[in-house]
C-alpha cells in the first residue's frame, strides 16, 4: 500500500501526516503512475478581478447563500435532523437523491474556503457534519430515504435508488472539506459507509452491487489517492466489472440507460443518460490513471472521440433528448428540443480534464473550454441566484428555462462545486514544469516538482481582449518548461519572452517554452480574437445550411432584446457581411457584443404555405445584434437562437 497523505485508514478514522491535507490537488494526483500532469490545490490559484472571479465571487457571496436557504425551506437539511429525533419529525420530503444535494453543497462550500476563508461558513460546515452523521448507523449505511418503512427495501432497487450516487457525492464532500481544512469527520463517515460496502457486498456469496447512477466509481479513485488504500480502487474495478448482471437480473435496456452492469471495455459508444454516461468514464479515466489498463484506456480515448467529433453541441453541452435525458444517435444535436443539462456539461468537462492529465494531449483543454465558457457559463445567471437545468440553443420567450429552484436540485450544486474550485482548472505541473491550459486575470503560489518555489501573475483581458502577460517568478533560477495552451481558435498568435519573439506557434497545441527561467521574465501573447462563423459537420441535419458566431472562447446567440424589430427565427446571416464588435453596456457590460448585417423574409413566414415549390429567399437586409450564448434569459425571457441560416456561406 503506498503512503500518500494517509498513513493508515482504519474503520473508526484516519491517520494523517503533518497538514499534508494542504498539497492535495484538486485531483490528487502526486502518486498516479500514469498522469502525464497534476493539478494544482485550489488555494494555489487565486482568481482575480476578470471575467471568472465576477463569476467565482457571486457564487460564495449569493448563490451559496441562498440555495443552502433553499435546501432547508424544502426539507433536504430536515432529512437528515428528523433521523436523530425518536419521532421522526417532520416527514422526509423531496425525492430519494436529495441528500446528494447538499453533498454537493457541502463540497461547493469546502472549496470555497480555499478561495476565501470563512469562519462562520466552516462553523456551519461543522455543523451540517455533525447533523448527517448522526443519522448514520452503527453498520456505517448512511441514507435518509431507505429508513423505517423503507428500510426493506434497501439495496433492492440498485437501477433506481441512488444509494451509492449519494455515498459518492458524500465521499467527495468529505475529501473537498478535509483538503480545505485537515478535518477528517466527514470523510471518515463517508469511509464507515464504504467499509460496509466493502464488508457484505462483492462477487458471490456476497450481495450484488451495482451504482445505478455512477458517481461512486470517481470518489472511489478519489479516496484511493487521498488514503493509499488499495480495496477503494478494487471496489471501483469491481463496479465497472459487470459480473452482476445475470444476479441483478439487468435487461438491456438497463444496460445502456445506466451505462453501468456491463464490463467497462465492452463500451463503444457513449448513450443511455448523457450524465450517468459522462461520470462512468470520468471514473474509468480516473482508474486509467491509477492502473494504466490497455483496454479501459482504449475505451475511454473511443468513448471521448465519440463526444468530441459525434454527440457534443458547439456549446460544450451534452445530451440531445429531453426522454430520459438521455444521448442521441451520432450527429443528432437538435437545438431548441437539446436537453444539454448543466451537470452532463459539467461531467463533459470533468471526463477532458482526467484525459487531459493522462494524455498533456490540447485537445481535451480545448473541450473542456468549450463547456466551461458556455454550456456550463450559462447554467447560473449573473445574479447567481437562478439556475439552467437545461441549457437549449434555441427557446422562445415562453420557455422559462431559468429558475431559483428545481426538485431535482442537481444542478445548482454542481455549477457551485465548479465555480468554488475553479482556478485549479487553470493550471498543471509535471516533472517538466509548469502548465496554463486557460487564461484569466490570476496569480498562482506553488511549486514546480523539483521542489523549487514558483509564483505565475496572470494580466489578461480574456476572453474579451487577447493580450495577455504572465509574470514568472521562480524562487531560484531553474531551467524548465512553461507550457502555455494556444486554443484552436487562435488562428494567428504572437508569442514571446522578454521581447524576443518565438515562431512556430501553432493553433490547437501547448507552446513548450523550455530555458532557465529567473524572477523577473515576463511572457507575452497575443491572441486572435476575430469573430467567425462556425460551421457544423454536415451530417448535423438540422445544423446543415446554417452558421453560428463565436469569438475567441465565446459562443453568440441572437436574442429578442437586442433585436426587436426582427423576429430572431425568421432571419438569416449574409456570409459576405463583416463581423463588427461593440462594447456591451447595461446588464452585459463588459461584455462584447458581435454585430452585423443579416437578412430578413418578407412578410411573416407564418402566412406562407406550409410547402412551395421555389423556396423562401431572405433579401431584406436588416441589422443583428449577438450576444454571447452564456447570457440567454439572464435578462428575462426572450426568443434567441443560436444557428442561423447562412446565405453566401457556400452551402
Amino acid at each position: 500500500m503506498r503512503c500518500v497523505v494517509l498513513c493508515a485508514v482504519l474503520l473508526g478514522g484516519v491517520c494523517a501526516g503533518q497538514d499534508a491535507w494542504r498539497e492535495q490537488g484538486l485531483l490528487h494526483l502526486a502518486q498516479s503512475p500514469h498522469a502525464r500532469m497534476h493539478p494544482v490545490p485550489v488555494r494555489a490559484a487565486r482568481l482575480e478581478a476578470g471575467f471568472w472571479k465576477a463569476r467565482q465571487d457571486v457564487t460564495i457571496e449569493r448563490s451559496l447563500p441562498t440555495l443552502l436557504e433553499l435546501l432547508e425551506q424544502h426539507g433536504v437539511v430536515d432529512n437528515f435532523r428528523r433521523l436523530a429525533r425518536a419521532d421522526r419529525q417532520p416527514p422526509r420530503r423531496g425525492p430519494l437523491y436529495t441528500d446528494s444535494d447538499l453533498y454537493k453543497w457541502m463540497e461547493a462550500a469546502a472549496w470555497s474556503l480555499q478561495v476565501r476563508p470563512d469562519a462562520k461558513l466552516e462553523a456551519k460546515l461543522d455543523e451540517l457534519t455533525d447533523i448527517i452523521l448522526a443519522a448514520q448507523e452503527p453498520s456505517g449505511y448512511l441514507n435518509t430515504w431507505f429508513v423505517d418503512e423503507r428500510a426493506p427495501l434497501r439495496w433492492q432497487q440498485q437501477t433506481s435508488g441512488h444509494e451509492l450516487y449519494c455515498l459518492g457525492h458524500l465521499l467527495q464532500a468529505g475529501i473537498a472539506y478535509y483538503r480545505s481544512t485537515g478535518k477528517r469527520k466527514l470523510l471518515d463517515g463517508g469511509i464507515r459507509f464504504v467499509e460496509y460496502l466493502l464488508r457484505d457486498f462483492g462477487p458471490a456469496p456476497k450481495q450484488p452491487l451495482l451504482t445505478g447512477h455512477p458517481e461512486l466509481e470517481l470518489a472511489l479513485a478519489e479516496l484511493y489517492r487521498t488514503s493509499g488504500d488499495r480495496r477503494y480502487l478494487d471496489l471501483a474495478a469491481y463496479l465497472f466489472s459487470g459480473v452482476e448482471r445475470e444476479r441483478l437480473k439487468l435487461r438491456e435496456r438497463d444496460l445502456v440507460y445506466l451505462f453501468s452492469g456491463k464490463p467497462f471495455p465492452e463500451r463503444t459508444q457513449l448513450e443511455g443518460h448523457a450524465v450517468r454516461a459522462l461520470y462512468a468514464s470520468t471514473g474509468a479515466a480516473d482508474y486509467v490513471l491509477e492502473t494504466g489498463d490497455a483496454a479501459f484506456r482504449r475505451t475511454v480515448l473511443r468513448l471521448w472521440e465519440d463526444l468530441a467529433f459525434r454527440k457534443v453541441y458547439v456549446t460544450g453541452g451534452a445530451g440531445a433528448r429531453a426522454a430520459g435525458e438521455t444521448f442521441g444517435d451520432a450527429y443528432e444535436l437538435p437545438n431548441q428540443q437539446a436537453y444539454s443539462e448543466s451537470c452532463a456539461a459539467i461531467a463533459g468537462m470533468i471526463f477532458s480534464q482526467r484525459m487531459l492529465h493522462l494524455t498533456g494531449e490540447a485537445r481535451y483543454a480545448e473541450l473542456m473550454e468549450r463547456a466551461l465558457y458556455n454550456g456550463i457559463c450559462s447554467g447560473m445567471s449573473s445574479s447567481g441566484t437562478l439556475y439552467c437545468y437545461r441549457n437549449p440553443l434555441a427557446a422562445p420567450a415562453s420557455d422559462r428555462i431559468r429558475n431559483p429552484w428545481y426538485d431535482t436540485t442537481c444542478c445548482p450544486p454542481n455549477l457551485q462545486r465548479t465555480f468554488t474550485a475553479l482556478g485549479a482548472y487553470f493550471f498543471s505541473t509535471s516533472r517538466e514544469g509548469i502548465w496554463v491550459h486557460f487564461y484569466d486575470n490570476a496569480a498562482l503560489e506553488w511549486k514546480l516538482e523539483s521542489g523549487t518555489p514558483l509564483r505565475l501573475k496572470v494580466k489578461t483581458g480574456m476572453p474579451w481582449h487577447g493580450e495577455t502577460e504572465i509574470a514568472v517568478e521562480p524562487g531560484k533560477a531553474e531551467e524548465f518548461t512553461v507550457f502555455l495552451r494556444i486554443p484552436g481558435w487562435s488562428l494567428s498568435t504572437k508569442a514571446e519572452v522578454n521581447g524576443e519573439g518565438i515562431s512556430n506557434v501553432k493553433p490547437g497545441e501547448y507552446l513548450a517554452i523550455r530555458r532557465r527561467w529567473r524572477a523577473g521574465d515576463r511572457v507575452r501573447i497575443v491572441f486572435d480574437l476575430t469573430p467567425r462563423r462556425v460551421f457544423a459537420n454536415p451530417r448535423v441535419s438540422e445544423d446543415y445550411g446554417k452558421a453560428a458566431l463565436q469569438r475567441g472562447p465565446i459562443v453568440y446567440c441572437l436574442e429578442k432584446h437586442d433585436n426587436p424589430d426582427v423576429d430572431v427565427f425568421e432571419v438569416a446571416l449574409d456570409g459576405g457581411a463583416p463581423l463588427e464588435t461593440e462594447a456591451a453596456t447595461g446588464a452585459l457590460a463588459g461584455a462584447v457584443l458581435l454585430k452585423t448585417q443579416g437578412l430578413a423574409y418578407e412578410g411573416p413566414l407564418g402566412r406562407r404555405p406550409l410547402y412551395e415549390f421555389q423556396p423562401a429567399v431572405p433579401a431584406r437586409r436588416v441589422p443583428l445584434v449577438f450576444v454571447p450564448y452564456f447570457a440567454f434569459h439572464d435578462r428575462g425571457p426572450a426568443d434567441f437562437t443560436v444557428w442561423l441560416p447562412c446565405r453566401g456561406c457556400g452551402f
